[in-house]
């Protein structure tokens, strides 16, 4: 897709006039997003159409409710096959989206997929303790692997992961569909081009009220947390992106209401600091009780932003620089989850290795267990 098209549907020309030739040019000309597009079409021309097929492991909410139906917006990717537990629900899926019975598989026969030559990815969205497992399975039956995020409990749990993918020569992603999102894209691109002056502090903010307290998101031994572990990783996720450091020390304090059903196991609020060897601080928080939809990065002569910076779709980048007011272009509404599995597929189809990697997700583990350990001692952890 070229450029002009991903700008919902604005000429070139006219976006320039509509958001300032001096930012478009300096800011979004060369936009991260924009060669994505290019890459994932270049990459259909060099794979003659044929399409990259994926097997969804995990048919709850979010492979039903998004993964799924975004296949229908994918230019790399294709459904081809699904793995569940619960062979009705498995069936009726099948049926709705085009999937070939034979292509349906349980736990027990998942290893079965390494002959079934229509599949070249697994698509893992279970629980967060069972993700390195099925990661090294899928591997070892020869498919390449995108695993939601977070990678799993432990860094010594994704080692292991790493390193089977590794050893098979497969592909290894990370559900971090944001890094792939349009205006996230702009806010990394906006604050490394210095469009503000000098990067100081990111503000990051992820949260929502959560519901079923029988859901395994609450259970400490499937999730390895609460809030962190499942909305906050976007927090610390943007605060590593945005500053394109890691960070050097964390300081953190939790919080839960035990006398609520959902937070008997885990956490209900998060609020963490990161400090960067540039000498950048990022404040992050994470909550399960309110909603938060925020990045922010505050420089020298300015600030940009994102908000809402992490729902499925309505992301909104914002800039302000000093003596103009604040600019909110339009930079398109894409699937995101279409967009994550056409970048894995470019990456198999062209021979490249994901952005989102399995060393990156490992990372975010081992900080978010830094997080905790900070949290737990009231103490400065180093990194």
């Amino acid at each position: 897709m070229d450029r002009a098209s991903t700008i919902s549907g604005m000429t070139r020309r006219n976006f320039l006039h509509a958001t300032g030739a001096g930012f478009a040019a300096a800011g979004l000309a060369g936009s991260a997003f924009a060669n994505l597009q290019a890459d994932a079409q270049q990459a259909a021309a060099a794979n003659g159409g044929k399409k990259i097929g994926f097997a969804v492991m995990g048919l709850g909410q979010l492979g039903l409710g998004q993964i799924i139906p975004a296949f229908k917006h994918c230019k790399l990717a294709k459904l081809t096959a699904l793995v569940s537990g619960h062979p009705d629900k498995a069936k009726s899926t099948a049926q709705k989206f085009g999937v070939e019975e034979k292509n349906i598989y349980n736990y027990d026969t998942f290893d079965k997929i390494k002959d079934n030559d229509q599949v070249d990815v697994v698509y893992v969205v279970l629980p967060n303790s069972m993700h390195s497992e099925y990661v090294v399975r899928a591997a070892q039956a020869g498919k390449h692997v995108l695993c939601e995020k977070p990678f799993d409990i432990s860094a010594e749990k994704c080692q292991v992961a790493i390193d089977a993918c590794k050893k098979n020569n497969r592909k290894l992603q990370i559900g971090y569909r944001l890094m792939y999102e349009p205006n996230n894209l702009a806010l990394v691109d906006a604050v490394a081009k210095k469009e503000c002056g000098e990067l100081r502090i990111v503000e990051a903010a992820a949260g929502f009220s959560i519901g079923d307290p029988t859901q395994w998101r609450l259970k400490m031994n499937m999730a390895g947390g609460g809030c962190l572990m499942d909305i906050g990783v976007y927090s610390l996720s943007a605060a590593r992106y945005i500053t394109r450091e890691e960070p050097v020390e964390v300081q953190a304090m939790t919080y839960a209401n035990r006398s609520d059903p959902r937070f008997k196991e885990v956490e209900e609020t998060c609020n963490f600091q990161l400090r960067f060897p540039s000498g950048v601080v990022a404040s992050c928080v994470s909550s399960y009780s309110t909603g938060f939809n925020r990045f922010r990065a505050d420089c020298t002569k300015g600030w940009v932003g994102v908000e809402p910076g992490l729902s499925y779709n309505g992301n909104k980048f914002h800039i302000q620089r000093p003596g103009q007011q604040e600019e909110s272009p339009d930079l398109g509404d894409p699937n995101q989850f279409a967009t994550e599995m056409d970048a894995l597929a470019d990456c198999i189809i062209n021979n490249k290795q994901p952005k989102a990697s399995g060393e990156t997700g490992m990372q975010d583990v081992r900080i978010m267990m830094a997080i905790y350990e900070a949290a737990k001692t009231g103490k400065t952890v180093k990194l």
